[in-house]
């Protein structure tokens, strides 16, 4: 709860390099994505982090997940961003089924080291 609390006050805050997009349906949040911007070693441009992407299960497959990334998209193009990037878990076979038409795979894998 605190760590949910926290994500969605520096998301709404406005000097926080967080930024969240929502799809809509009427009144209901149906999805989400959420992405940050950063400087990059191998570009003179930003880049930008594809944090999370989540659709709600039942409105699942209908486009709201490519809708997101590509309003991400959008946001490169306006900004300047010359990359976006995101990670999946390779369990994750229906999101990489879009993945794999709207993005390039990079071939990388992650190395992680996690601290307490």
């Amino acid at each position: 709860d605190e760590v949910t609390a926290r994500t969605w006050s520096r998301l709404l805050e406005t000097d926080t390099a967080m930024n969240c997009i929502l799809a809509w349906q009427g009144d209901h949040a149906i999805g989400l994505v959420h992405f940050i911007p950063h400087p990059s070693t191998w570009f003179a441009e930003d880049v930008c982090y594809l944090q999370d992407l989540y659709v709600e299960v039942g409105a699942r497959g209908g486009g709201v997940g490519r809708k997101l990334i590509e309003r991400v998209y959008d946001e490169a193009g306006r900004r300047g961003w010359c990359r976006i990037h995101w990670l999946t878990h390779e369990t994750n076979s229906d999101a990489m089924q879009l993945y794999d038409r709207i993005a390039d795979r990079s071939g990388f894998l992650q190395y992680r080291r996690t601290f307490p």
